[in-house]
């Protein structure tokens, strides 16, 4: 049986120190090119493979980070996710995914339970449940962590958002531009700084155009289709919106279902846009304008963001990055 092959194996058959082929195939800085090729061309021929369990014993590092979200099968994360996997690969790291299912305590317990050593840093897109700052301020002290999308402001942390209030703004012009006078807002995430600059934009977009804002036209989202279902056909049926404006993917089924129910043609009665990055929405019928969100590079960036706090890395001054979101018209607003 062949010897395994080790970083002492390649010191003795490159003739330098085990110390100058580990900070080798670390790229470390303190080496030469040209040493470095010499180590990588021989750790190539010998199918030289790391140990990462000594490797990790040693820089008292797990090599694993966790991504705390509240969703998996939502398509924002599940796009991001691939953007934080890929940087990840880069670094040699693993990922561990955690689904909240929008509940406080989950998240609590998720990341609490992660402060001992299991990982070596977290990214998270808090739940929308309710407002849990003073958890996080204690938090971002003990564990390098990265806030992605669902954040809170005002904390010692990083965040990588999108430009929900310029693209909100945006959205309820294109609106109004198609005719609408009378826009109803469905209204997610009310909890979160997102959910709340979403609303602001809807508000502001009303107010530059000298619409008058109509409270009874706000439908807030509940966990549960149905009932979201029913919310939706009574505000159709009693006030009889030109357009809705959903803040969240999960309204989008429920609106839909609504305007068939009640004969309602999408968009000749009834305007229909929603945040979402549902790579369906242009098959629906009518197909969807959305506001789609980054989400791939969100992750990235965030995974990007943590890898360099990780690394001792300078981080650039500014703690929150924001990336913007496109609006996409389609058949819905008439586009």
């Amino acid at each position: 049986m062949a010897e395994a092959v080790n970083i002492k194996r390649l010191a003795q058959e490159l003739n330098i120190s085990i110390a100058t082929v580990s900070k080798a195939l670390n790229d470390s800085y303190e080496i030469s090119l040209k040493t470095k090729n010499r180590v990588w061309t021989l750790a190539k021929e010998l199918n030289y493979t790391p140990n990462p369990a000594a490797s990790n014993l040693r820089s008292n590092k797990t090599k694993t980070i966790a991504v705390v979200i509240p969703c998996v099968a939502n398509n924002f994360f599940s796009l991001s996710i691939m953007g934080i996997e890929e940087i990840a690969r880069q670094y040699g790291y693993h990922v561990l995914i955690y689904q909240t299912h929008e509940n406080i305590e989950a998240e609590k317990a998720f990341t609490n339970s992660l402060l001992n050593g299991r990982v070596d840093g977290i990214l998270t897109s808090v739940s929308s449940s309710e407002y849990n700052s003073e958890y996080y301020a204690n938090l971002v002290k003990k564990i390098p962590l990265v806030f992605f999308d669902r954040v809170y402001e005002n904390l010692d942390a990083v965040r990588v958002t999108t430009d929900d209030y310029e693209i909100a703004f945006q959205a309820t012009e294109h609106l109004i531009e198609c005719g609408c006078t009378k826009i109803a807002y469905l209204f997610g995430l009310e909890n979160l700084p997102a959910g709340k600059a979403r609303f602001a934009g809807y508000l502001d977009a009303l107010k530059t155009h000298g619409i008058t804002f109509m409270e009874q036209l706000v439908v807030k989202y509940h966990d549960g289709e149905e009932f979201n279902l029913q919310q939706i056909k009574e505000l159709l049926g009693k006030h009889k919106p030109d357009a809705l404006f959903s803040s969240i993917e999960e309204f989008i089924i429920p609106a839909y279902r609504a305007c068939r129910d009640l004969s309602l043609q999408i968009p000749n009665d009834v305007k229909v846009l929603s945040f979402s990055n549902l790579s369906t929405a242009e098959l629906l019928n009518p197909s969807l304008t959305t506001i789609s969100q980054p989400a791939f590079e969100i992750g990235r960036e965030a995974a990007k963001c943590l890898f360099k706090i990780l690394n001792n890395k300078q981080l650039d001054d500014e703690q929150n990055i924001i990336l913007k979101s496109v609006l996409t018209k389609r058949e819905s607003t008439g586009g």
